[in-house]
């Protein structure tokens, strides 16, 4: 994701978390540390032609990552997308060096729960309220990866939708 991908992400959003979407100024803020060899983020956009389809950030700390955000525009939901978008930030807390990636999940987002469970992520938690002003409980959830093991992530973009940082 880069500064000119921030309008679109914006708009895509603003249509799938209309009462908890995330502003202009944070996501400038992950990218101011997505850059340069302090790097702590990973933030990715899918793109279908010049149309961004989807969205993914990740921060890291020490050996814990944690899954920011993660966003497929509804026309493209089911087609393997957010796998593919969590694949590569799996990928990236690989890189990191990160053992353990964290997530929270709106415990009403079923869909999202059954993707990251088939990632190898499992509940370890809820954050109550978490999700405002809806005041929606946040399911926590963990992917430990021993230090020897690689990135648990292995599939690549389909054809047509391109996924770039």
């Amino acid at each position: 994701m880069r500064w000119w991908d921030i309008d679109p992400v914006l708009e895509l959003e603003r249509d799938l978390f209309p009462e908890d979407a995330w502003s202009r100024g944070m996501f400038w803020s992950e990218l101011a540390h997505s850059r340069g060899p302090q790097a702590t983020r990973r933030y990715l956009v899918a793109a279908s032609g010049a149309r961004i389809v989807g969205y993914a950030g990740l921060a890291a700390s020490g050996e814990l990552a944690d899954v920011q955000t993660l966003a497929v525009a509804r026309d493209q939901q089911g087609t393997g997308l957010g796998g593919r978008l969590l694949a590569e930030l799996l990928r990236a807390a690989t890189a990191f060096e990160c053992h353990e990636v964290l997530l929270e999940c709106r415990v009403d987002n079923v869909r999202a729960q059954k993707l990251y469970e088939r990632f190898g992520f499992a509940p370890i938690g809820f954050r109550r309220g978490y999700y405002q002003p809806g005041n929606v409980d946040a399911l926590v959830m963990r992917l430990t990866t021993a230090p020897d093991s690689g990135s648990a992530a292995g599939s690549s973009p389909a054809q047509g939708t391109e996924i770039n940082d």
